[in-house]
């Protein structure tokens, strides 16, 4: 029998509880994840679950309004920085008292609570109160992707529900059941880290392949000199600038769609409207982010792969083969040391030009 939970492939343990947790509720959940493990998708669900008189059939008007994001008892809240304020806590709070317009659960769904113990006044304690006294009707779902020590006072508070980065299988089976052929979902599935919103974005690529070919041949294209390092960081910036295309399309079809999901259930407009177009500049900051660190990691195979085949080549050489290879050994070791420095700045939120083009300049020295 079909349920809500359906759509959510990889999350086997999670999501059995969760179909548990729909008949017999507590008061607060804690999902915590990797980006892209499908965790709001199946925050989502769960709250449809928690409205329905069947726990989530997907059919009923309950459940199609949840998913539709239209549920007037269902609030996504909102922060008003790049964390949570005391301020933006105690508006949760307020709202969390608030008695339920129709017959089931008021539910506050509040995401990265991390950021609650973040910035220079951590408003964790505020969030702590809210969980420690809550009315009868209200249901706290927060989410996090990461669950630090100093989490713990909230984490006790809640029944945690973890999940895991998605296997390859687990990504090429959700995307070819979104329609991708089998060749689009396997690239898509190997290049997106387990990450399910990222392999979404990837299968629409169609420059996916040329721009794996691009950070492959980095070591090939650079010849010393700082004009041509400086060219090839600006070829790859180029290349994020496409691959952000797709996302940037599947947003506005996502509002489309949100919009005339609204009109169908009688609003006149989108309800969270900027949360959601919030949350859009956050998953377009951390895909560039992200497709930045994938290029890294494929651009660290092919100077790892060097230094290997050089390994073996030491041990077949006469003696001057044998000094050409030690040579590409050290420079490869020299170009890995660079790359994990180069990652390493990107947690400084460098400008990426000016990354990329440190990047290229360094590796064209060896």
């Amino acid at each position: 029998m079909s349920d809500v939970f359906d759509t959510l492939v990889g999350q086997e343990r999670a999501i059995a509880a969760l179909r548990q947790h729909a008949r017999h509720p507590v008061h607060a959940y804690l999902f915590s994840g990797p980006t892209g493990s499908n965790v709001n998708d199946a925050v989502l669900a769960f709250a449809a679950a928690l409205q329905c008189r069947d726990f989530g059939c997907a059919t009923c008007e309950s459940c199609r309004r949840v998913l539709a994001g239209v549920d007037s008892d269902v609030h996504v809240a909102e922060r008003a920085g790049v964390a949570w304020r005391v301020d933006d806590l105690r508006e949760i709070d307020r709202i969390s008292r608030r008695r339920p317009l129709g017959d089931g659960y008021q539910i506050m769904i509040v995401n990265d609570v991390e950021l609650t113990v973040s910035g220079a006044a951590p408003s964790a304690p505020a969030l702590l109160k809210s969980l420690e006294e809550p009315p009868a009707k209200t249901i706290f779902l927060l989410t996090a992707e990461d669950v630090p020590e100093s989490l713990d006072t909230i984490v006790s508070r809640c029944v945690e529900i973890k999940f895991q980065a998605m296997s390859e299988s687990d990504l090429e089976e959700v995307l070819r059941r979104d329609g991708a052929s089998a060749a689009a979902a396997a690239g898509a599935a190997r290049s997106a880290g387990g990450n399910l919103a990222r392999a979404r974005v990837l299968v629409r690529d169609p420059g996916l392949s040329a721009r794996l070919d691009t950070w492959r041949s980095v070591p090939d294209q650079l010849k010393g000199s700082a004009s041509g390092a400086t060219h090839l960081a600006m070829q790859i910036a180029s290349a994020i600038d496409a691959a952000m295309q797709p996302l940037e399309t599947m947003h506005v079809e996502e509002i489309t769609r949100r919009t005339k999901e609204a009109k169908d259930v009688g609003l006149r407009s989108v309800g969270n409207r900027k949360e959601i177009e919030a949350q859009f500049k956050r998953e377009e900051r951390r895909f560039r982010s992200d497709e930045l660190k994938f290029g890294l990691s494929v651009l660290t195979g092919v100077y790892r792969d060097r230094m290997l085949a050089a390994l073996i080549e030491v041990r077949a050489s006469d003696e001057a083969g044998e000094s050409r290879a030690e040579y590409r050994i050290s420079s490869s070791m020299q170009a890995l040391d660079i790359l994990i420095e180069t990652n390493e700045r990107l947690s400084t939120n460098i400008d990426e030009s000016l990354l990329l083009t440190d990047l290229m300049l360094s590796l064209a020295r060896l």
